[in-house]
C-alpha cells in the first residue's frame, strides 16, 4: 500500500524524519529544560518545520529558506505574544501579518511553501496569552526547534525535488532533439510516433511544474533559469509540431538543414547537462548556421525574379523562419540548463536569472495589488478569516483558542465550494481522530512513559497521512499527535478531544462563512477575464514592438511590463482553476489552448522587440517598415475582438483577411535595400523579413484559436 502512494518512499522517509526529530526536541524542552512555554514552542516550532514545510532545491538555497523561515518566525512570535493580551490588536495585526504572509507567495515557490509555518508561528504567539516577559523563552524554544529541524531537513534524507523536476526535463529535451532528427530524416511515420512522443513528455513535465503553487523561481539564478526552460522548451515543441495548416519544417536548402542538425545536437546536449553528464550544447554553432541561413535568405530574395510567384517567395521565406525561431529557443533553453546546473555559460552574464528573479519580486506586489487578481483574492479572503477567528476565540474564551483559528487556516479555499468540501473532510478526519486519540489516551492512562513511546509513532501517522493518504487522514493523524502531545504537558485524559472538536467546528464554520462573503466562485471566475485581459496586453504589446522596430526609441517597454503583469494574472487564475478543478465541462478543454495561444502572442512581441534591439536606430528602413502597419493593427483589432467574446459571449471574429498588398510592398522595399550592395541595410531588411513571418504566425493562429474560443462560448 506504501508503494502505490508513495513509490520512492520519499514522503515516508520525511514522516520518519518528522517522527525521530520532534518528539526528540520536545523531550529536551520538556524534561532537560522544563519550560513550558519553551516546550510548546520548540513542539509546535518543530511541526512547522518538519511536517508543513520542506524546501527543494540546491543546499544553499534551501539553507538560505530556512534561515529566512527561522527569522519570520522568531518576528512572528515576538509580535504575536506582545500583541496577544489585547483582543482588538490582535486581530487587526493578524489580518496584517496573514494578508503580508500569504500575499508574498508571489515572489516564489519558497515563499508559498513557508507561508503555513510561518502563519503557525504568529497564530501560536497571538492565541496563548502571555505577557511581554515569556517572549525570551518562546523564541528560545523555536530556536532550538530551528537548529534541529533545519540540520535534520538539510542533512537527514534530504528532498529530491529538484531532481526529479531536472530528470523530467532532460527526459522533454531529448524527446524533442529525436523530434528535430526526424525532419533531417524524412521519416513521416517516424515524425507522427515522434510528435507523440514529445507530446506526452512535455505534458508530463508540465504537470509536475504546475502541481506547486507558484513556478519555482526561488531566490537563486539556478531556479530561475530552470523555470524559464520550461516555457522555452514549449516553444520548441510548438515550433516543431505546428497547427495543422503551419506546412512542416523545410530541411532544404542546405542552410536549414545545417541549421537543423545543430538544433539536434543542442538538444541532446542539453539533455545530457540536465541528467549531470559532462556533455555540453554547442551555443557557437547554432549561432554560427544562424546567421548563415540570414545570409542565404538576403541571397536568396535578391536572386528571385521580380516575376516570382508569391507564394513561392512566401514558402521560402516561412521554412526559413521557422527554422532560425527554432534555432534561437533552442539556443535559450540550452543557456538556461547550463545557468540552471551551475554551468559557466560563455559571453552570458551569469547573475541576470538572479536580478530578474529579484525585479520580478519586486514588481509581484504591483502587479497583482489588484481586485481582478486571484492571489490578491486569496491573500485578503485569509487574512479576513483569521482575524475573524483570533476575534471570535479570543472573545469567547474558548479553551486552546489556537485551534479555532489553525481550523480556520486548514479548510479555507478559494472559493465557497472547495471550503464546503475541505470542511466535511476535515470534520470527518477529526472525529476519526478523536476516536482514535481517545481510546488511545484511555487505554494508555496516566503512563507517561507509554506516551512517550506512543508519541513518534502519532507523529509519523500526522506526518505521512496528509500527504500520502488523504487531508481528512491528515486531520485525524494530527488529532491523534494532539492527543498524546497535550497529555505529556498536562494530562487532561480523552477530554481534550471534545475541546478539539468544538473549536475546529468554530473554525470551520468562520472559514465557510468568508468564503461565502468573498469571491465564492472562486478562480472560475476570474480566468475568461485574465485571458481576455492577456490578450489585450500581449497584442497591445505586438504593435509597440513593430512601431520599435521601424522607428527605434525603446517604445515597447511600457507594453511589456503590462503584458507582463497580463500573463502572470493569467498563470495564477489558471493554476488556480487547476486546484479547484473548476475546468470540468467541454469548453475546459479549449481553454487549455487559448492559455496558451496568449503565451504565443507575447512570445512574438517578445521576439519583434529582440529584433529591434538588434538594429541600430540609423539603420532603420522606415519606408519598408510602414507597409507592416495594417497588418499589426488588423492582428490587434482580432486578438482584442477575441478577448471580447472569451469575457462576453459574443461572436468569435472569423480570421482577419492577410494584408496581401502591404506584403507584396515589403517584400519588393526589402529586396531593393539587399540588392543596393549596401551593407548596413542588410541587418534591418532580414529583420523586417522575420518580422513580417512573425505576424504571419499569429496571423495563421487565429483560426485554431477561434475553434477553441466558440467552444468555450458555448460551454
Amino acid at each position: 500500500m506504501l508503494r502505490v502512494n508513495d513509490p520512492d518512499l520519499l514522503l515516508l522517509r520525511s514522516a520518519a524524519r518528522a517522527a525521530i526529530v520532534m518528539p526528540s526536541v520536545f523531550a529536551v524542552a520538556d524534561q532537560v529544560i522544563g519550560d513550558p512555554q519553551l516546550a510548546t514552542f520548540a513542539a509546535f516550532g518543530s511541526f512547522a518545520l518538519l511536517v508543513l514545510v520542506e524546501f527543494g532545491g540546491p543546499f544553499r538555497s534551501r539553507l538560505i529558506a530556512y534561515a529566512s523561515l527561522a527569522c519570520v518566525g522568531a518576528v512572528n512570535i515576538a509580535i504575536g505574544t506582545l500583541c496577544s493580551q489585547t483582543v482588538w490588536l490582535a486581530s487587526v495585526v493578524m489580518a496584517v501579518v496573514g494578508f503580508v504572509l500569504i500575499f508574498s507567495g508571489i515572489i516564489n515557490s519558497y515563499f508559498a511553501a513557508a507561508t503555513t509555518s510561518a502563519l503557525l508561528t504568529f497564530i501560536l504567539a497571538v492565541m496563548v496569552p502571555g505577557p511581554a516577559s515569556v517572549v525570551g523563552a518562546r523564541l528560545e524554544g523555536w530556536a532550538l526547534a530551528v537548529g534541529a529541524c533545519t540540520a535534520a531537513q538539510l542533512f537527514l534524507w534530504p528532498a529530491r525535488t529538484q531532481a526529479s523536476l531536472r530528470s523530467d526535463t532532460a527526459r522533454a529535451a531529448k524527446a524533442l532533439a529525436e523530434l528535430a532528427a526526424s525532419e533531417l530524416e524524412g521519416d513521416r511515420q517516424a515524425l507522427a510516433d515522434r510528435v507523440r512522443d514529445a507530446g506526452t513528455a512535455l505534458r508530463d513535465l508540465r504537470r509536475r511544474f504546475l502541481v506547486a503553487p507558484h513556478k519555482p523561481t526561488g531566490p537563486a539564478g539556478p531556479q530561475a533559469a530552470l523555470n524559464s526552460l520550461v516555457d522555452e522548451l514549449d516553444w520548441v515543441f510548438a515550433l516543431l509540431a505546428p497547427p495543422a495548416q503551419v506546412p512542416a519544417l523545410a530541411v532544404t536548402p542546405r542552410a536549414n538543414a545545417d541549421a537543423v542538425a545543430a538544433v539536434v545536437d543542442a538538444l541532446r546536449a542539453t539533455a545530457a547537462t540536465l541528467d549531470g553528464r559532462d556533455e555540453r550544447p554547442d551555443l557557437d554553432s547554432l549561432r554560427r548556421t544562424r546567421d548563415a541561413l540570414a545570409h542565404a535568405v538576403a541571397d536568396r530574395i535578391v536572386a528571385l525574379s521580380q516575376s516570382t510567384d508569391e507564394e513561392e517567395v512566401a514558402e521560402t521565406l516561412e521554412s526559413a523562419f521557422r527554422v532560425r525561431a527554432l534555432s534561437g529557443a533552442t539556443e535559450q533553453a540550452a543557456t538556461y540548463a547550463l545557468i540552471g546546473t551551475g554551468v559557466t555559460v560563455p559571453d552570458v552574464d551569469e547573475s541576470r536569472p538572479v536580478r530578474d528573479a529579484l525585479q520580478a519580486g519586486e514588481q509581484a506586489a504591483v502587479e497583482h495589488t489588484n481586485p481582478r487578481d486571484v492571489w490578491f483574492r486569496n491573500s485578503l479572503r485569509g487574512a479576513v478569516a483569521l482575524a475573524v477567528a483570533v476575534y471570535i476565540a479570543q472573545r469567547s474564551g474558548v479553551q486552546h483558542g489556537f485551534w479555532v483559528v489553525l481550523g480556520t487556516l486548514s479548510v479555507l479555499r478559494s472559493n465557497a465550494l472547495g471550503t464546503g468540501w475541505s470542511i466535511l473532510s476535515a470534520l470527518a478526519g477529526t472525529a476519526v481522530g478523536l476516536v482514535v486519540g481517545a481510546a488511545l489516551v484511555i487505554a494508555i492512562g496516566s503512563h507517561s512513559t507509554v506516551l512517550w513511546i506512543a508519541l513518534p509513532l502519532a507523529v509519523l501517522l500526522g506526518s505521512y497521512a496528509p500527504r500520502a493518504i488523504s487531508f481528512a487522514a491528515g486531520q485525524a493523524g494530527f488529532t491523534v499527535v494532539l492527543f498524546v502531545l497535550f497529555n505529556l504537558i498536562q494530562p487532561v485524559g480523552w477530554r481534550v478531544g471534545l475541546v478539539r472538536i468544538e473549536d475546529v467546528a468554530i473554525g470551520f464554520a468562520i472559514s465557510l462563512g468568508v468564503g461565502l462573503l468573498f469571491w465564492p466562485r472562486g478562480a472560475s471566475a476570474l480566468l475568461r477575464e485574465n485571458l481576455a485581459a492577456a490578450y489585450a496586453r500581449n497584442a497591445d504589446y505586438v504593435v509597440a514592438a513593430e512601431r520599435e522596430l521601424a522607428e527605434g526609441g525603446g517604445t515597447a517597454a511600457g507594453e511589456a511590463s503590462a503584458a507582463a503583469a497580463a500573463a502572470h494574472r493569467l498563470d495564477d487564475a489558471y493554476r488556480q482553476a487547476l486546484v479547484e478543478r473548476a475546468l470540468r465541462n467541454e469548453g475546459a478543454e479549449s481553454i487549455v489552448p487559448l492559455v496558451a495561444g496568449a503565451a504565443r502572442v507575447r512570445r512574438a512581441a517578445q521576439s519583434l522587440s529582440r529584433l529591434a534591439g538588434m538594429t541600430d536606430s540609423r539603420s532603420k528602413l522606415t519606408e519598408c517598415a510602414a507597409n507592416l502597419d495594417a497588418e499589426v493593427h488588423a492582428l490587434r483589432s482580432w486578438y482584442v475582438t477575441l478577448g471580447d467574446a472569451i469575457v462576453h459571449g459574443t461572436t468569435v471574429p472569423a480570421p482577419h483577411l492577410r494584408d496581401a498588398e502591404g506584403e507584396r510592398r515589403l517584400i519588393g522595399c526589402v529586396r531593393a535595400a539587399l540588392a543596393s550592395g549596401d551593407k548596413t541595410k542588410m541587418r534591418p531588411a532580414i529583420d523586417l523579413i522575420w518580422a513580417n513571418e512573425h505576424l504571419d504566425a499569429l496571423r495563421q493562429l487565429e483560426e485554431h484559436l477561434a475553434r477553441h474560443a466558440a467552444r468555450v462560448r458555448s460551454a
